[in-house]
């Protein structure tokens, strides 16, 4: 696990959804809190509806890496914020999706932990469940098992099975550099349609052939 988190957190996002398209892709209204992050590691789910106490037994049992992915489905409470936060990266977590809200939204900037949720309210939730952590989740859309890769930037959130990710990696690399070279090319006054196969990709297109468009980069 620790080399495919090293190897995810020196590419985008976006260059994975491309090596695969059918990757589980977070829905977007869980956004990033925190800007300019990205982050992989292995799930840890923990549901929290409107309350936080679940919180404390999920952090309890977190290994450093760990991604806690929290889910309050229809909550109107924020259930994780800046102490939360805080002690996650003082235990080592590598960061902390939320399917809900949150609050302290300016400490948690400060902190830097990357950081996703679908928005921000100030009041908080009950400190009474003792919900079960590591059970199977939807977090977006998207449905969680314990152990579960999440990778986030800027962009958004993938979550699958280690698997699944490591499928896709070497393809992901590829395009990651491909895309750097065209970017090189492009500062040195290049224009991106040389750098690909656009006019005879369309023009296969037109003609009502099979094609692809492709990168032209060394």
């Amino acid at each position: 696990m620790d080399d495919l988190v090293q190897r995810l957190r020196a590419i985008e996002v976006s260059a994975l959804c491309d090596a695969d398209k059918g990757l589980p892709v977070v829905g977007p209204a869980i956004r990033a809190m925190v800007p300019d992050v990205r982050f992989a590691g292995p799930a840890l789910t923990v549901v929290a509806q409107d309350d936080h106490l679940p919180l404390f037994a999920a952090l309890e049992a977190a290994s450093a890496g760990d991604v806690l992915v929290v889910v309050n489905h229809g909550g109107s409470r924020a259930v994780v914020g800046e102490l939360f936060a805080t002690e996650a990266r003082r235990r080592g977590l590598a960061g902390i999706v939320v399917d809900g809200l949150c609050r302290d939204v300016a400490g948690l900037r400060r902190l830097g932990l990357p950081f996703y949720a679908r928005g921000t309210i100030p009041a908080s939730g009950a400190t009474v469940s003792r919900a079960a952590v590591g059970q199977r989740v939807s977090c977006g859309g998207v449905e969680v098992a314990a152990g579960d890769v999440v990778f986030g930037d800027d962009d958004g959130l993938v979550i699958a099975a280690p698997d699944r990710i490591a499928a896709a990696l070497e393809s992901a690399e590829a395009i990651a550099r491909a895309e750097q070279a065209m970017l090189a090319a492009m500062a040195e006054g290049r224009a991106l349609h040389d750098l690909t196969n656009y006019a005879e990709h369309a023009e296969r297109l037109d003609a009502g052939e099979d094609s692809r468009l492709e990168f032209r980069v060394d």
